[in-house]
């Protein structure tokens, strides 16, 4: 039987006018366009305010965007939203969020230094989330630390996912038992029940540490049977909180459900918005739009579903108004207030004041534990440095990755003979593991730079002898899941290789062994000018190689396919080792000749 607890927000709707005005009704429409315009009843409005992949970008978006973002003026934004929501005839609010809260990196390194409560504890728990979901990232750094990360919140703040079970884990057991993980919940709001579903991606084995926590794959079975569980309590308005790491996973689950009005997806960093019907977007975001706000998908019934989600970091609060009826069915969009809202400083006119209590509690000292690391600079750099997800490190060659690959194959180079292994011949690092998720520009680059490029521990290490075939195995998996912006998609060094994206992409079972071949990788070339793959097929007589990665991958983590082959860790992590390249190797210049933007034709995609 589900635990399903029950908690009252602070707060009732508070009763005004009837805010109708550019309501849209739900009717069939085609998937991921937004729905027509006649008229229904409501009986009861529900505002969602909703967020994901915060990642611990507590201070702001980052370089350059310095007055946009940052957890404290996040706070303020949900406030005025719940506000506008409660100011509203049968009017109710929600605040929801679909998981990957924390991310190493230096704000999250220190929390760890300073305890529990983590900083990220301290905030988020301030804002007063009615359930959050459980992503992958919550276990980066296994089972114990996410523990300590829940034990920073009031004991009433449920964590949610419906196909995990923690049993296995004293420490998650513990909360647990005593309600603060669930697979569903149920927030009494406007006089309504309203019951919150969560789902976690069944690839967590492969991309964290969940240690002895259970993954239960089937995903649809596991939110279906919850949903009916609270249909049996009499809950009739459910909305689903996921990290099945992109948007479009939520779109294919949900022709597979039945009861879910809502979904919320986390993990893809989409940004879905309007800019031509008003939505006013942080600069440079306009050429970043997946699609409109919301998508619609179709339900088993052929009932159109509202998914939405954010692009992270804190730099917008996704806001879905939605109108029901008094049969609990979704009948309305409302879409004059629905949309992306900008978290920015009041340097603009859509502005807000931050948070005292976040800003003097989690702000403040943060800013002041890493501005030695800010001061530190450790390299220029002629050009600016791409780390942005997509387009970019998990879709595309760009010239931080191909820095970052460098670094990897020069520190397992020096370090190969004290270390008994033979030197690599290439290098593959995981777009996944490159954070920062921003353009750093030309000019200083700093230790924090380097630090949010590459923040977790994870260790250079040297996978010997791998056959042609499998290495074509291991780039077929890098570029598998191109279009889920997924985080195997592989950076490279010593190498350069051509994929199709029209090819059949590679599916691999729970051994890691190949189920469907891949046909997307067409050329594998060495910088030697040794052949690998030429025509789709490996060339005869292609040597075997060494490959210097991290740890992480050479585990099998993202679904490298190295089978157990055995590795040698070299002592050295990949941010030690990328500091080590830009201070010793490239004497502290990074140049437009060596890393031009755009990168310089190491990945070719056709297609």
């Amino acid at each position: 039987m589900s635990i399903v607890t029950v908690r009252r927000r602070v707060g009732s709707a508070v009763v005004a006018v009837l805010l109708a005005a550019g309501a849209v009704a739900i009717a069939p429409v085609a998937e991921g366009t937004a729905a027509p315009e006649p008229k229904a009843p409501v009986a009861f409005w529900l505002t969602i305010a909703h967020n994901n992949d915060g990642e611990s970008q507590l201070i702001n978006a980052g370089t350059g965007f310095e007055e946009f973002g940052g957890i404290a003026r996040f706070a303020t934004v949900v406030k005025n939203i719940e506000a506008e929501a409660l100011d509203r005839r049968n009017g109710g609010f929600v605040l929801l969020n679909s998981g990957d809260n924390f991310l190493a990196g230096p704000e999250f390194n220190e929390s760890l230094q300073k305890g529990v409560p983590f900083y990220d504890s301290i905030a988020l728990n301030r804002i007063g989330f009615d359930a959050l979901a459980i992503g992958n990232h919550e276990f980066d750094f296994g089972p114990d630390v996410f523990a300590q990360f829940i034990r920073g919140f009031d004991a009433d703040v449920p964590f949610v996912s419906s196909n995990l079970n923690v049993g296995g884990e004293p420490k998650l057991n513990r909360l647990a038992n005593q309600g603060r993980i669930v697979k569903s919940v149920v927030v009494h709001e406007g006089g309504r029940l309203i019951g919150v579903v969560g789902a976690t991606t069944p690839d967590l084995p492969f991309i964290s540490s969940p240690r002895n926590v259970e993954v239960r794959t089937n995903v649809a079975k596991n939110v279906q049977k919850q949903v009916d569980l609270l249909e049996g309590q009499g809950v009739d308005i459910i909305v689903m909180i996921s990290q099945l790491q992109s948007i479009a996973e939520d779109m294919a689950l949900a022709p597979l459900l039945s009861g879910v009005d809502v979904m919320i997806a986390g993990g893809g960093d989409e940004l879905l918005a309007d800019a031509d019907e008003g939505d006013l977007l942080i600069p440079g975001d306009e050429e970043a739009i997946f699609g409109s706000y919301p998508q619609i998908g179709t339900d088993a019934n052929g009932r159109d579903v509202p998914i939405v989600t954010t692009n992270g970091d804190y730099r917008y609060v996704g806001r879905l108004t939605v109108g029901f009826n008094d049969r609990g069915r979704l009948v309305r969009i409302d879409a004059d207030d629905s949309g992306p809202v900008r978290v920015t400083s009041t340097v603009n006119p859509d502005g807000v004041v931050a948070s005292a209590f976040i800003q003097n509690n989690v702000i403040v000292p943060l800013q002041e534990a890493i501005a030695d690391a800010a001061a530190n600079i450790v390299a220029t750099s002629e050009v600016a440095l791409n780390g942005i997800r997509d387009p970019g490190v998990r879709t595309e060659e760009t010239n931080e990755g191909n820095l970052i690959a460098d670094a990897l194959f020069d520190a397992a180079a020096d370090r190969a003979a004290d270390f008994g292994v033979a030197p690599p011949d290439i290098a593959i690092q995981n777009g996944g593991g490159i954070r920062n998720n921003n353009v750093i520009p030309a000019g200083d680059v700093s230790e924090l730079d380097v630090f949010g490029m590459v923040p977790f521990a994870n260790f250079v290490a040297i996978v010997p002898d791998i056959p042609p075939e499998q290495l074509k195995e291991l780039l077929e998996n890098a570029v598998s899941r191109v279009e889920f912006v997924d985080g195997r998609f592989a950076q490279v060094s010593g190498l350069s290789f051509t994929w199709d994206a029209n090819g059949t992409p590679q599916l691999l079972d729970e051994d890691l062994n190949v189920a469907t071949p891949g046909t997307r990788i067409v050329s594998v070339t060495l910088d030697d000018g040794t052949p690998i793959v030429a025509a789709g097929a490996v060339v005869a007589g292609a040597p075997s190689v060494n490959i210097a990665t991290i740890d992480f991958s050479a585990r099998g983590g993202d679904q490298y396919p190295f089978r157990d082959a055995p590795f040698t860790s070299l002592g050295v992590t990949y941010f030690q080792a990328v500091l080590d390249f830009l201070v010793e190797d490239l004497a502290g210049a990074i140049t437009a000749a060596d890393y031009p933007e755009g990168g310089e034709g190491r990945i070719t995609r056709l297609n």
